[in-house]
Protein backbone atom coordinates (compact mmCIF):
# COMPACT_ATOMS: atom_id res chain seq x y z
CA UNK A 1 0.00 0.00 0.00
CA UNK A 2 2.66 2.72 -1.23
CA UNK A 3 1.99 6.29 0.02
CA UNK A 4 1.57 8.96 -2.10
CA UNK A 5 3.43 12.63 -0.99
CA UNK A 6 0.86 15.17 -1.00
CA UNK A 7 3.37 17.70 0.29
CA UNK A 8 6.90 17.35 2.28
CA UNK A 9 4.01 17.18 5.45
CA UNK A 10 1.37 15.40 4.24
CA UNK A 11 0.48 11.86 2.93
CA UNK A 12 -2.47 9.99 1.17
CA UNK A 13 -2.90 6.52 0.99
CA UNK A 14 -5.17 4.21 -0.61
CA UNK A 15 -7.13 2.07 1.37
CA UNK A 16 -8.64 -1.15 -0.21
CA UNK A 17 -11.24 -4.12 1.15
CA UNK A 18 -9.81 -7.03 2.92
CA UNK A 19 -6.62 -4.71 3.59
CA UNK A 20 -6.10 -2.72 6.25
CA UNK A 21 -3.09 -0.32 7.59
CA UNK A 22 -2.16 1.04 11.22
CA UNK A 23 -1.16 4.92 12.33
CA UNK A 24 -0.80 7.06 15.18
CA UNK A 25 -3.86 8.59 16.77
CA UNK A 26 -4.91 11.76 15.73
CA UNK A 27 -3.21 11.40 12.57
CA UNK A 28 -6.23 11.08 10.14
CA UNK A 29 -6.43 14.25 8.58
CA UNK A 30 -9.19 13.88 6.16
CA UNK A 31 -10.63 10.79 4.29
CA UNK A 32 -12.76 9.62 1.20
CA UNK A 33 -15.16 7.16 0.74
CA UNK A 34 -16.07 4.06 3.58
CA UNK A 35 -12.99 4.13 5.78
CA UNK A 36 -13.61 3.24 9.47
CA UNK A 37 -11.22 3.87 12.39
CA UNK A 38 -10.81 1.40 15.42
CA UNK A 39 -8.50 1.95 18.76
CA UNK A 40 -5.93 -0.91 18.25
CA UNK A 41 -4.87 -2.15 21.86
CA UNK A 42 -2.37 -5.23 20.72
CA UNK A 43 0.23 -2.83 19.15
CA UNK A 44 -0.44 -3.87 15.35
CA UNK A 45 0.73 -7.66 14.76
CA UNK A 46 3.65 -7.22 17.35
CA UNK A 47 1.20 -8.83 19.80
CA UNK A 48 1.33 -9.13 23.46
CA UNK A 49 4.74 -9.16 24.39
CA UNK A 50 5.23 -6.33 21.94
CA UNK A 51 2.65 -4.14 23.57
CA UNK A 52 4.62 -5.25 26.60
CA UNK A 53 8.23 -4.08 25.48
CA UNK A 54 6.71 -0.34 24.23
CA UNK A 55 5.21 0.13 27.42
CA UNK A 56 8.14 -0.90 29.73
CA UNK A 57 10.23 1.47 27.28
CA UNK A 58 7.37 4.12 28.00
CA UNK A 59 7.14 3.85 24.07
CA UNK A 60 3.59 3.39 24.04
CA UNK A 61 2.55 4.80 21.03
CA UNK A 62 -1.24 5.06 20.25
CA UNK A 63 -2.38 3.04 17.10
CA UNK A 64 -5.64 2.93 15.17
CA UNK A 65 -6.40 0.39 12.55
CA UNK A 66 -7.43 1.47 9.71
CA UNK A 67 -9.93 -0.74 7.22
CA UNK A 68 -12.69 -0.11 4.82
CA UNK A 69 -12.16 1.30 1.28
CA UNK A 70 -11.23 5.04 0.04
CA UNK A 71 -8.25 7.02 0.84
CA UNK A 72 -7.12 8.52 3.90
CA UNK A 73 -4.66 12.23 4.31
CA UNK A 74 -2.49 11.75 7.37
CA UNK A 75 0.08 14.43 8.83
CA UNK A 76 0.83 15.27 12.75
CA UNK A 77 2.03 18.29 14.60
CA UNK A 78 3.09 19.81 11.12
CA UNK A 79 6.46 17.39 11.27
CA UNK A 80 8.09 16.33 7.83
CA UNK A 81 7.25 12.85 6.44
CA UNK A 82 9.55 10.73 5.14
CA UNK A 83 7.82 7.23 3.39
CA UNK A 84 10.39 4.20 3.45
CA UNK A 85 9.56 1.35 1.22
CA UNK A 86 10.71 -2.29 2.22
CA UNK A 87 11.16 -5.27 0.29
CA UNK A 88 11.49 -7.64 3.08
CA UNK A 89 14.23 -6.22 5.02
CA UNK A 90 13.53 -4.48 8.82
CA UNK A 91 14.05 -1.17 9.58
CA UNK A 92 14.13 0.04 13.11
CA UNK A 93 12.33 3.43 14.20
CA UNK A 94 11.42 4.95 17.29
CA UNK A 95 7.74 3.95 17.91
CA UNK A 96 6.73 7.79 18.23
CA UNK A 97 7.80 8.77 14.99
CA UNK A 98 5.93 6.46 12.97
CA UNK A 99 2.97 7.83 11.43
CA UNK A 100 1.35 5.17 9.44
CA UNK A 101 2.40 2.27 7.67
CA UNK A 102 1.40 -1.23 5.94
CA UNK A 103 -0.70 -3.55 8.10
CA UNK A 104 1.10 -6.02 5.69
CA UNK A 105 4.40 -5.56 8.03
CA UNK A 106 5.42 -7.49 11.28
CA UNK A 107 5.67 -5.32 14.19
CA UNK A 108 7.71 -5.97 17.21
CA UNK A 109 10.31 -4.65 19.60
CA UNK A 110 13.99 -4.72 20.12
CA UNK A 111 15.79 -4.47 23.01
CA UNK A 112 18.70 -2.13 21.95
CA UNK A 113 20.51 -4.11 24.70
CA UNK A 114 20.85 -6.83 21.92
CA UNK A 115 22.26 -4.64 19.06
CA UNK A 116 25.73 -3.29 19.92
CA UNK A 117 25.54 -4.66 23.95
CA UNK A 118 26.16 -2.35 26.52
CA UNK A 119 26.92 0.41 23.86
CA UNK A 120 23.37 -0.15 22.55
CA UNK A 121 21.76 0.38 25.79
CA UNK A 122 23.97 3.91 26.48
CA UNK A 123 22.85 4.91 23.57
CA UNK A 124 19.12 4.54 24.18
CA UNK A 125 19.64 6.73 27.65
CA UNK A 126 22.00 9.91 25.52
CA UNK A 127 19.23 10.05 23.01
CA UNK A 128 16.53 9.86 24.99
CA UNK A 129 15.05 7.19 23.25
CA UNK A 130 14.60 4.37 26.32
CA UNK A 131 16.22 1.35 25.93
CA UNK A 132 13.29 -0.16 22.78
CA UNK A 133 12.88 0.39 19.51
CA UNK A 134 10.26 -0.57 17.12
CA UNK A 135 10.83 -2.96 14.20
CA UNK A 136 8.87 -3.32 11.22
CA UNK A 137 9.69 -6.24 8.87
CA UNK A 138 8.66 -7.43 5.32
CA UNK A 139 7.04 -5.74 2.30
CA UNK A 140 5.51 -2.77 2.49
CA UNK A 141 5.85 1.01 3.19
CA UNK A 142 6.36 3.16 5.91
CA UNK A 143 5.49 6.93 6.85
CA UNK A 144 8.00 8.27 9.52
CA UNK A 145 8.03 11.67 10.91
CA UNK A 146 11.05 14.35 11.97
CA UNK A 147 11.85 17.41 12.18
CA UNK A 148 12.87 19.58 8.72
CA UNK A 149 13.13 16.87 6.80
CA UNK A 150 15.28 13.67 6.29
CA UNK A 151 17.66 12.57 4.17
CA UNK A 152 18.68 8.93 3.48
CA UNK A 153 22.23 7.97 3.73
CA UNK A 154 23.79 4.58 2.42
CA UNK A 155 25.60 2.50 4.62
CA UNK A 156 28.05 -0.02 2.41
CA UNK A 157 30.55 -2.59 4.33
CA UNK A 158 33.39 -0.83 4.59
CA UNK A 159 32.35 2.60 4.66
CA UNK A 160 30.50 2.99 8.15
CA UNK A 161 28.47 6.23 8.57
CA UNK A 162 28.50 8.28 11.77
CA UNK A 163 25.34 10.64 12.91
CA UNK A 164 24.56 12.72 15.62
CA UNK A 165 22.39 10.77 18.14
CA UNK A 166 20.40 13.50 18.22
CA UNK A 167 19.38 13.34 14.66
CA UNK A 168 18.76 9.59 13.96
CA UNK A 169 15.73 8.80 12.70
CA UNK A 170 15.44 5.06 11.69
CA UNK A 171 17.89 2.76 9.86
CA UNK A 172 17.11 -0.49 7.52
CA UNK A 173 19.06 -3.67 6.56
CA UNK A 174 21.85 -5.56 7.55
CA UNK A 175 23.14 -2.73 10.22
CA UNK A 176 24.92 -2.82 13.26
CA UNK A 177 25.04 0.13 15.65
CA UNK A 178 27.34 1.41 18.57
CA UNK A 179 27.97 4.64 20.35
CA UNK A 180 31.48 6.09 20.85
CA UNK A 181 32.98 9.00 21.80
CA UNK A 182 34.70 11.50 20.17
CA UNK A 183 37.16 13.56 21.94
CA UNK A 184 35.60 17.67 21.18
CA UNK A 185 33.43 16.58 18.16
CA UNK A 186 30.03 18.76 19.43
CA UNK A 187 32.79 21.21 20.89
CA UNK A 188 34.67 21.62 16.76
CA UNK A 189 31.07 21.74 15.76
CA UNK A 190 29.75 24.24 17.89
CA UNK A 191 27.63 22.19 19.61
CA UNK A 192 29.25 21.66 23.01
CA UNK A 193 27.25 20.01 25.53
CA UNK A 194 29.15 17.88 27.37
CA UNK A 195 28.27 14.73 25.40
CA UNK A 196 30.81 14.47 22.52
CA UNK A 197 29.02 11.04 21.32
CA UNK A 198 28.73 9.69 17.26
CA UNK A 199 26.51 6.79 16.30
CA UNK A 200 28.32 4.97 14.21
CA UNK A 201 26.35 2.39 11.34
CA UNK A 202 28.27 -0.20 9.55
CA UNK A 203 27.28 -2.84 7.47
CA UNK A 204 24.61 -2.95 4.60
CA UNK A 205 21.72 -0.39 4.42
CA UNK A 206 20.38 2.76 4.77
CA UNK A 207 20.17 5.36 7.80
CA UNK A 208 17.49 8.22 8.14
CA UNK A 209 18.62 11.58 9.39
CA UNK A 210 16.61 14.64 10.31
CA UNK A 211 17.97 18.10 9.94
CA UNK A 212 17.96 18.87 13.66
CA UNK A 213 18.48 17.41 17.23
CA UNK A 214 14.82 18.15 18.38
CA UNK A 215 13.01 14.91 19.64
CA UNK A 216 8.83 14.82 18.36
Amino acid sequence: MPFREVNSKMVEATIHPGQKMFSQRGAMLAYRGDVTFTPNTAGGQGGVMSMIGRRVADEATPLMTVEGSGTVMFGHGGHHIQVIALTGDTLYVEADRLLAFDGTLQQGTMFMGSQGGVMGMVRGQVTGQGLFTTTLKGHGSVAVMAHGGVIELPVTPGRPVHVDPQAYVAHHGDVRNKLSTALGWRDMVGRGSGEAFQLELSGSGAVYVQASEEKL
